[in-house]
């Protein structure tokens, strides 16, 4: 790490992590590099390797920043809500997670290759924010669905968690992927993100 300020580093890192986010957009994981990301940044590419050592550890990155967003929002329910039916916390976490397109679409690619080439710190990190996303649907749990037992919250959230990665797939398809779909044969209901979400934990909840 170069020597500099905390919030010069602190700058720094976040402007790596927007350009990357920028290019996540309209490009796939395969096709954003180093390269392109240092054309997005107003200093050198070579800079980059201060900051952050593969790309993999840039999109470690940027899935933590995602995590905290949702944290966020999640934290906010908490906050701005007295009591909720099952039907209103189905309602409202469906809602936080259809803000969180990019999070979803992060989750579904390849994450052994990007921790795997991510340093254990930088690791640690992103799971730290992970981890607190699943505390905070427990303490909504605890909070809004207070008949519902630890071993019951447990099993909620293994099966809630695994359930995102398949969230933008089923719900962000490409033309080609319809017409595929199309010409196979395939009777599939499209939905949106909210829709599939709120559908999955409406079952959960009562369950």
């Amino acid at each position: 790490m170069p020597k500099g300020s905390p919030e010069r580093t602190a700058a720094r890192k976040e402007e790596i992590i927007r350009a990357c986010e920028k290019l996540y957009q309209t490009m796939s994981f395969k096709e954003i590099t180093l390269k392109e990301i240092g054309k997005e940044t107003s200093f050198s590419r070579p800079t980059i390797y201060n900051y952050f050592q593969t790309r993999e550890e840039i999109f470690l990155a940027l899935y933590k920043l995602e995590y905290d967003r949702w944290n966020a929002e999640l934290e906010a329910i908490l906050e701005r809500n007295e009591t909720l039916t099952r039907q209103e916390l189905a309602d409202q976490i469906a809602r936080s997670l259809e803000k969180r397109g990019q999070l979803l679409k992060l989750l579904s690619m390849n994450n052994y290759d990007i921790e795997a080439n991510s340093r254990q710190e930088l690791l640690a990190e992103f799971k730290a924010a992970y981890g607190e996303s699943m505390r905070n649907i427990d303490r909504l749990l605890v909070k809004f669905c207070p008949e519902m037992n630890r071993p019951e919250r447990q099993n909620f959230l293994y099966v809630f968690f695994p359930f995102l990665f398949g969230v933008y797939p089923y719900t962000t398809v490409s033309e080609k992927q319809r017409t595929a779909m199309s010409d196979a044969g395939v009777d599939f209901m499209y939905q949106s993100i909210y829709e599939i979400t709120c559908n999955c934990l409406i079952r959960l909840l009562n369950a």
